[in-house]
């Protein structure tokens, strides 16, 4: 990839950010890794969203769309195209708070631009008593990255609260808005995601930024103080509730920030955390929970961890609900067979001196230990993936987008 800047359109001029005119992707992401950019842009407004992205297509330049940049593994060489960012916060709320004879009350549909801090906008849910997003808290990023990963934690997924999402579509140049029954989510995958490669890898048209760039979330939330049903048995056992019950919203959430805080999964600055803290300066996890068919999950080691694979539509209209059970399908911890293929907390390919190492809270994150380039984070994942295939004879597959790079 070169690292010169490419020629740019005037209204693609690059915007200054922390004093330089052309900032690099270190800055840009929580791993603090990443070269140069080409050009840099950002968004206040839906309409200098769409002219940044297609003044960017039109003069035939790759294009990175980012929000809060905690999905992005960038190569040290940079992104010799535009990068974009959409910085709006802020939503509209429509609220319908009667209730029927059958206990089941109305619901909030909120609207959000697609540049809104998502753990903003859940501590602001939870205090209005908007219920499904709970167990999202502590999750980095922005809203419109939400459903393109339809992002996930301690049994919930996004895409139980999703009606609709607003998009402008690159490869007609128009608006195309798509609800729930067309956005084909599934585990930490969706339509949008799909078209991000178009059927190919790195050559793909779209890459690294899908075909459908988003541009706002209408989500349905129900009305309440009480939890959507609790589907993860850790987060349960932490609160002293059921599997499948339910449990005051904002004892939910600050149970999840401190189980998340506890991982190093989560920014500084979140959920009181003193800064700086290397094992927060990461991807999140880095290699999503395997799935496997039933009769290949039967070949696990017998401690290997098994749950339940749940559809990821909702099965009602009246708030999030645990999906039906696929039975054909099991998934397994990413973090188990990382650490049952040999690699502890705080591994490094050089031991301790490494600047690149698992965190030493949790083996699914890799961490930036200071001074780490991209190159030493992909040899790291590198070694891990293929520690495990020799082990288990299972592939990890990365979450995080690699621009640039690849394992």
């Amino acid at each position: 990839m070169s690292s010169h800047a490419p020629s740019t359109p005037a209204d693609l001029a690059p915007s200054p950010v922390g004093g330089l005119d052309v900032p690099s992707l270190a800055e840009l992401t929580t791993l603090r890794v990443g070269g140069p950019v080409g050009a840099y842009v950002e968004a206040g407004t839906e309409a200098e969203l769409i002219d940044a992205v297609r003044g960017a297509d039109d003069a035939g330049l790759p294009l990175l769309v980012i929000g809060g940049g905690s999905n992005l593994l960038v190569a040290d060489e940079g992104f010799a195209g535009v990068v974009v960012r959409d910085v709006r916060q802020g939503l509209d709320a429509d609220l319908t708070d009667s209730c029927g004879t059958d206990g089941a009350c109305g619901g909030a549909s909120v609207t959000l631009p697609s540049g809104q801090d998502w753990d903003g906008f859940v501590a602001e849910a939870v205090a209005n008593e908007w219920v499904g997003v709970e167990a999202l808290s502590g999750i980095p990023g922005t809203v419109g990255a939400a459903p393109v990963q339809n992002i996930g934690a301690y049994g919930q997924e996004v895409s139980g609260v999703v009606a609709a999402v607003r998009t402008w579509d690159r490869a007609t140049s128009s608006r195309r808005t798509f609800p729930l029954s067309e956005l084909g989510f599934g585990y930490r995958t969706s339509l949008l995601k799909r078209t991000m490669r178009s059927g190919g890898g790195e050559g793909a048209p779209w890459y690294p930024t899908p075909r459908y760039v988003v541009l706002e979330v209408l989500l349905q939330l129900r009305l309440g103080n009480r939890s959507a049903p609790v589907g993860y048995a850790e987060l349960a056992r932490r609160l002293g509730v059921e599997v499948g019950s339910r449990a005051p919203s904002d004892e939910v959430r600050e149970a999840v920030l401190e189980l998340r805080g506890g991982k190093g999964m989560l920014l500084d600055g979140v959920g009181g955390a003193a800064a700086p803290d290397h094992d927060r300066w990461s991807a999140g996890s880095f290699f999503t929970n395997p799935v496997l068919p039933a009769d290949a999950a039967a070949s696990l080691p017998s401690g290997a961890p098994r749950f339940p694979v749940r559809s990821a539509t909702p099965q009602t209209t009246t708030g999030p609900s645990l999906g039906v059970v696929d039975e054909s399908l099991v998934k397994t911890s990413a973090a188990w067979l990382i650490e049952n293929a040999g690699f502890g907390k705080g591994f490094g390919l050089a031991g301790e001196h490494s600047p690149a190492r698992l965190s030493t809270r949790h083996t699914l994150a890799l961490t930036n230990r200071g001074g780490a380039t991209a190159a030493d984070l992909v040899a790291l994942a590198r070694a891990v993936r293929d520690g495990v295939l020799d082990a288990f004879g299972i592939e990890l597959e990365p979450e995080p987008v690699l621009v640039g790079t690849a394992l």
